[in-house]
This record gives structure tokens, sequence and C-alpha cells, in this order.
């Protein structure tokens, strides 16, 4: 199926591991030139991995998604390095783990700035910069079905984050559908990643009672979702929310 995203330009926060790295490989497989950001990671071992077997554009772009002067760079380098963005993938993301009770004010505040200040800013950006040049795009924001239900396991301020963030994806959807601008969001549910990999361990029979299918969720499984939002195949949605989760929340 053509997707019609050869050519395209994607930018993908945190996009050097986990769900970012699948949404990265999945991207460049359709042919889109891809800006993959990080904050701590080196993808110099993706960047080449993209451009060698896929044969598009990539490059790493270095900045931390919460504080606005890094926003504004990472834009700017990947104007200069593979032009101008017509797709943003705000996946960027940190899963501490506290109860309220223990949770001190820089570990609150540090969730929030990275999981839901991060793809304000980003959010921000890009259409500033889509609305100035009298061009369309498309974002994807990478929420979570803890938004729907809230956490369990001593993560109400990532549960708080991207409930949030899901919906602030509506609220921005509406302001800017009439510019050609959609929004819309991916709500993963336990996906085999780094992030999550010791909790799983230690709790494996607790999720696999709450997760409908009795599987952990790929990575891959989310990027699917994620490159059909971004595509022309989802030329009528606009602030909605796909949940690749199986069956934990079910809307």
């Amino acid at each position: 199926m053509n997707l019609g995203l050869q050519n395209k330009v994607a930018l993908v926060t945190g996009g050097a591991r986990g769900l970012g790295r699948a949404i990265c490989l999945a991207l460049a497989e359709e042919g889109a030139g891809v800006a993959v950001n990080f904050a701590r990671t080196d993808p110099a071992e993706l960047v080449r991995d993209l451009q060698g077997r896929f044969g598009v554009k990539a490059a790493g772009v270095r900045g931390d998604v919460s504080e606005p002067s890094d926003v504004d760079a990472i834009f700017d380098r990947t104007e200069q390095v593979l032009g101008p963005v017509d797709l943003l993938i705000n996946n960027a993301g940190t899963w501490p783990t506290a109860l309220v009770k223990d949770m001190t004010d820089e570990e609150w505040n540090s969730t929030l700035a990275v999981n839901l200040t991060g793809p304000f800013l980003t959010c921000r950006e890009a259409v500033r910069r889509w609305l100035a040049d009298g061009r369309k795009g498309r974002i994807v924001n990478i929420t979570s079905q803890v938004a729907y239900h809230g956490a369990t396991t001593g993560h109400s301020h990532y549960a708080a984050a991207k409930a949030g963030l899901a919906n602030f994806t509506i609220s921005l959807a509406r302001e800017v559908a009439a510019h050609g601008i959609h929004v819309n969001a991916v709500a993963p549910g336990f996906m085999e990643t780094d992030m999550v990999v010791e909790a799983w361990k230690k709790n494996r029979d607790r999720y696999l009672e709450r997760i409908p299918l009795r599987r952990i969720g790929a990575p891959s499984e989310v990027a699917a979702a994620v490159l059909f939002l971004a595509s022309e195949k989802a030329s009528y949605m606009t602030g909605a929310t796909l949940h690749v989760n199986g069956g934990m929340e079910m809307r």
C-alpha cells in the first residue's frame, strides 16, 4: 500500500530507542526522511541503518524537547539537513516510579516537562512554521492507555501528563484543522521497550491478566498505527486517538 510518505520529512522526538526507533524505521521504509531527535542516546548507528537500508535522508538531531531554545534549534537543524518538517511525531517520554506520598517536586515537574510540556513546545513550533509558510502538516502524539484509567503502580505523574497530552491533541486539532494540519494520537498499552522491561519482569502475570490478548505489544505495532495517522490514508481524521493496547482499554 502506498501511504504517500515518500520524500516527506519526519521529526521523531526520542527517536533513538524503543517505540521511537521502531517509528523511525517504519517511516524510512515508506521513503520518508527522518530526523532522529535525542537527548542522551546517540542514534548514529540507527541513522546509518536508515540511510543504508532504505536509501533515505536521515540525521540525528540533539535537543531537550522540554527546553524552548532547544526546540527551536531542533527544527532549525532538521531544516538545514533534511528540509522543512512535514510530519511531527511526539514520542519522547520518561516513566519514573514514585508513589504520590513519596514524590518530590522535581520528579513531578520533570515528568510533566518531558511528557506534556515537550509536545506542547514542539507542536507550537511546527504549527508556527507551517502557518507562516502556508504549508500543511501532520502531528502524531504518543500518549498512553493510562491517560484514560490512571496508573496503578506509582506512575501518577506520567498518567497525568499523558491525560493532558490526549486532551491537548483534541484541542490543537480543533484550532488548526481549517489550515490543513491534522493532529492525532496513538495510545500504546504495555510495550516491549527498555523503559518498562524491569516492571514487566517483576509483574508479568499481573499485567497479562489485564491484557485481553494475553501478550505484551511490539514497538512495530505502535509504529504501524503512527504510519497510518501520518499518511494520506488518514486524510479524514483529526483529533482522534488510536488505541494499541491489546484490549487493556477498549473504547
